[in-house]
């Protein structure tokens, strides 16, 4: 064998966390003992959106998708025994990104390390939170302020930091085009440096540094060939941006530089072994072309669509990656797809097709007031809806779903209650008793003078990045943090975007769209109601709204009055807007696993306003064994991703409003 000189791989993370800091802390180092060259923190929802753990909305999230980081001794103990100084660290944190990096370099100084040397990235990309995951506090303005806070005081204090992670993985989770996904990221990039430049705190000779530092996190579907093209020109463009735009001459400050999770949209929960083969060929898109590789790679699991990976199951990611960057010969060459017409062709038509949609962001006044308006929202829930209706008719084929879906029994999920990681339900009240011992220790004068300087210099046009830190110095927690900001910013509700989709599924004579709205009509009729009226709602910090938005457009579309206020609802509110509304139906989603939680308290609720008739229908990720409790305590159905028809479901909600005001089934044909 000729010796060939061998390219370094990629920084090879798994995105992790749960329980506890001391759970999580103890899963970080069995993976790192393991081979992974970078840690990828997953915190929970409660951390993600700025609530402590014994908040009511709170409830039933803690510790559930990521680890609780509720002050400063979580964060110590997240990190024990981790030096991270040497450690390249990723925190998937966005509205409260500057509380948490202020915990990770206090705990860092702790450790005796050297704040300037600090390697990692936070996601700190806010737009997209108000698009695809929900997880935004403040509105745009504040939020934008925050990032760019960061981003002027990581250039000076921590300057091998990526202060900020332009997010695109999620839009395209959210039914993004390749070029909506290149334009949104795009210019949410432009909104972030402009605002940085317009501050005045970067000085001209440092305007290379800032632009040298901005990150992006990209997703990467099965569509390889084309994934693959889109990393290609998301560099081309911005090559381009940084050059003209902003006159960066350096090359090197000018490379795309990017990590990718690869598509968890398109793994299912039916034939789920199947997975496997679509990471391996997603993860092939971001590492074939040399020069548009990623430069880290997080890999989901196999069992993602059923539930919380086992450590097994991310070990069995984390070696896929390994097989590729130390068996395979990938990288001892060059560019493989240099010259190629084929390839060059598909990535001058995502440019132009990009730059085009950029073009029309930029007339509206940026990615802020595109956010603002609706149009981004609206556009991407009538892509996704676009999507969900080519599976349902058969156009997108998705192996086991729509098409070979006879199987073989699976001695990988034989056993459910063990194919995936359980959360125990008592480890929340646990949290929340810690956090309790946590306040009762700390000095209480210390945490509120800190507050209060926080929410002064909020007022101001200080940068926060230094009250922040006292904060963190001072025992100040998450909530508390957040809440300071909330009494000075405000908070807020993004657009939903449902109002603005358009009619994607055929409705004409004989379809099934048309069979289930007379389906509907008959009985709004029989019920002596001008439409039936469906509430959506997402009770919980459950943020991913996608699946409520399918259901609110269809709903609609089927006829349906539908009544959708968008994300994190208490029970108690779910309940109050139902009655307000009279509506005949319930339909919660929840994709968090916080449903045996939630919604047994929307029943319960519900039974005690005199409204226990009311069909409720629940959709998420949800084991068969939470179901059948689900059906137990009065759930009418419960739908999961393998229920990927959308037409059916709003029919199978008539059926159970009628069954419920004990009306004759009722079959329509069409």
């Amino acid at each position: 064998m000729t010796d060939r000189h061998k390219d370094r791989p990629w920084l090879m993370r798994t995105y992790a966390g749960h329980s506890t800091a001391e759970a999580s802390n103890e899963l970080y180092r069995r993976n790192l003992a393991k081979g992974q060259t970078g840690l990828s923190v997953a915190f929970d929802l409660p951390t993600q959106t700025g609530y402590d753990p014994d908040h009511v909305l709170a409830r039933g999230e803690v510790g559930r998708v990521g680890v609780p980081v509720a002050h400063l001794g979580d964060m110590r103990r997240l990190f024990q025994d981790i030096p991270l100084e040497r450690t390249n660290t990723s925190m998937t944190i966005n509205a409260t990104a500057m509380w948490l990096l202020a915990l990770y370099q206090v705990v860092a100084e702790e450790q005796g390390a050297d704040p300037a040397g600090l390697q990692g990235t936070t996601q700190n990309d806010i737009v997209k939170e108000y698009l695809s995951r929900g997880t935004h506090v403040f509105p745009p303005a504040p939020s934008l302020r925050l990032t760019t806070d960061m981003i002027t005081y990581t250039v000076h204090h921590l300057p091998r930091w990526n202060p900020v992670n332009i997010c695109s993985y999620h839009l395209q989770e959210a039914g993004a085009t390749p070029v909506q996904e290149i334009a949104y990221a795009m210019s949410t990039a432009i909104a972030v440096l402009d605002a940085v430049f317009a501050s005045g705190r970067i000085a001209e000779e440092r305007r290379g540094d800032v632009v040298g530092r901005i990150s992006f996190f990209v997703n990467a579907g099965v569509r390889f060939v084309e994934e693959m093209c889109k990393m290609r020109a998301f560099s081309r463009i911005w090559d381009r941006i940084t050059r003209e735009r902003y006159g960066i001459e350096d090359a090197r400050q000018r490379r795309f530089r990017y990590g990718v999770q690869v598509n968890s949209l398109g793994l299912t929960e039916a034939q789920p072994e199947n997975n496997v083969q679509r990471i391996v060929l997603e993860m092939l898109a971001v590492t074939l072309s040399k020069d548009a590789r990623a430069r880290a790679v997080q890999l989901p699991a196999w069992n993602e669509a059923l539930g919380l990976p086992r450590p097994w199951d991310q070990q069995w990611s984390l070696r896929i990656q390994q097989v590729l960057a130390h068996e395979s010969d990938l990288l001892e060459y060059g560019d493989l797809f240099d010259g190629s017409h084929v390839v060059e062709a598909k990535v001058a038509e995502l440019v132009e097709g990009a730059l085009a949609e950029m073009d029309r962001i930029e007339e509206m006044g940026g990615a802020l007031a595109a956010v603002e308006s609706g149009y981004l929202k609206s556009r991407l829930v009538a892509a996704h809806a676009e999507r969900r209706a080519r599976i349902e008719s058969g156009e997108e084929r998705i192996v086991g779903v729509n098409c070979y879906e006879s199987t073989e029994p699976s001695p990988l999920t034989a056993d459910l209650g063990t194919a995936v990681m359980t959360v125990d339900p008592a480890n929340e009240a646990r949290v929340v008793a810690a956090l309790d011992a946590w306040r009762d220790t700390r000095d209480e004068t210390r945490a509120g003078d800190a507050l209060a300087a926080l929410k002064k210099a909020a007022a101001s046009t200080e940068n926060l990045m230094a009250a922040t830190l006292e904060c963190a110095r001072a025992g100040v927690t998450t909530g508390e943090w957040s809440w300071a900001l909330r009494d000075v910013f405000g908070e807020y509700r993004a657009p939903t975007g449902v109002g603005g989709a358009p009619l994607t599924v055929s409705a004409e004579p004989g379809s099934p769209l048309a069979a289930v709205r007379e389906k509907a009509a008959r009985t709004a009729g029989e019920l002596g109601a001008g439409r039936l009226r469906l509430l959506v709602g997402k009770p919980g910090l459950d943020g991913h709204s996608n699946g409520a938005e399918q259901i609110a457009v269809r709903a609609r579309d089927a006829g349906f009055e539908v009544v959708y206020q968008g994300i994190r609802l208490t029970p108690e509110q779910i309940v109050a807007a139902a009655l307000a509304e009279d509506v005949h139906c319930v339909g919660l989603s929840i994709l968090s696993g916080s449903h045996a939680a939630l919604v047994p308290d929307v029943l319960t609720r519900l039974r005690a306003a005199g409204a226990g008739e009311l069909p409720v229908i629940v959709g998420g990720i949800i084991p068969n064994a939470d179901a059948e409790a689900l059906r137990a305590a009065g759930v009418a159905a419960v739908f999961t991703p393998k229920d990927f028809g959308i037409t059916e479901i709003i029919g199978r909600i008539v059926d159970e409003i009628r069954q419920a005001n004990r009306l004759d089934p009722l079959e329509v044909r069409p």
